[in-house]
């Protein structure tokens, strides 16, 4: 998951995946299938792990707090000191050609997944009265998630915590009332 979230699909070669498990490239292809299986495999312990911040925010009381702990979490994720800088769902194939076509096809399904996921929430949040009856959750969803990601793409540019962390707080800024 490492050297994926840090390389890229692409620029994660065999050999740096297989020194990572410490296992041979038989052994890898027996295990996993193929280089995409295994990043499938990656993206699903990335998820369960580094991302959990998001299906953890969906239980939050309110769309402001599911909202701030999206925000906040993405904000973490992708400045931890012992892990690469960014998100591997948002890097993990932005510069991918023909070759990282199935990990950049998994991983716009992983991110939609997680917009129409806010979305839903912020339905129920609109049916329950604690959004507008007015308000877009489908908007909101979007201006979360493209935040979110947002932040990641800037941590991957080296632009730390305190500063996406005021990011985060601005988007919060003009939260619409209940």
């Amino acid at each position: 998951m490492l050297v994926f979230w840090k390389q890229g699909y692409e620029g994660a070669s065999l050999t740096d995946l297989t020194n990572a498990m410490g296992i041979t490239k038989t052994s890898m292809y027996a295990a996993f299938g193929n280089k995409e299986q295994l990043f499938r495999k990656a993206l699903e312990r990335y998820t369960e792990g580094p991302a959990a911040y998001g299906l953890r925010a969906m239980e939050e009381p309110t769309a402001r707090a599911v909202a701030t702990a999206f925000l906040n979490g993405a904000v973490r994720t992708t400045t931890q000191p012992d892990c690469p800088a960014g998100c591997m769902g948002v890097q993990g194939a932005l510069a991918a050609g023909d070759a990282g076509t199935p990990a950049h096809e998994a991983l716009v399904k992983w991110r939609n997944v997680a917009c129409r996921r806010i979305e839903e929430r912020f339905r129920r949040a609109v049916e329950e009265g604690d959004l507008p009856p007015d308000a877009s959750a489908r908007g909101l969803a979007l201006y979360v998630t493209t935040v979110a990601f947002g932040i990641a793409v800037q941590a991957t540019g080296g632009i730390g915590r305190a500063d996406l962390q005021e990011v985060a707080d601005a988007a919060l800024h003009n939260w619409p009332p209940a």
